[in-house]
């Protein structure tokens, strides 16, 4: 018979513990991400979708990765604000995202926090 050491058997039971808390964590995290994803897609497809005179007030991007031999992703958000002053930050495409100056205005299209278009008003050349 080998001798036991009671340390090594408090480690070992420690180290399963550790894990399966761990794996129970991540799984937890990844869960409510997806359910906080549903719930703005349900709010949003629940909302009516309006259109509103509104103004391009500041456009932002936001890039993670690209380190290494990891590829780059942006995402690109909009501020418009409507007539009541009131303003809203909305995720846009990034084809849209270039094609909107800040000081723009026009004809705001969304539903909840779901960008749909931006009509811009042309001003006739004086």
């Amino acid at each position: 018979m080998g001798y036991s050491d009671p340390a090594f058997g408090f480690m070992d039971s420690f180290g399963t513990v550790f894990i399966a808390v761990v794996f129970v964590v991540i799984i937890s995290v990844i869960i409510i991400g997806i359910g906080g994803s549903i719930k703005t897609w349900s709010k949003n497809n629940n909302s009516p979708q309006l259109s509103v005179p509104a103004s391009v007030k500041t456009k932002r991007t936001e890039t993670s990765g690209g380190s290494g031999e990891s590829a780059a992703n942006t995402w690109y958000y909009v501020t418009f604000e409507v007539q009541s002053g009131d303003r809203m930050e909305l995720p846009v495409r990034g084809h849209e995202f270039g094609q909107l100056a800040e000081g723009d205005l026009g004809l705001l299209t969304f539903q909840g926090t779901r960008y749909i278009n931006f009509e811009r008003k042309i001003e006739p050349q004086v």
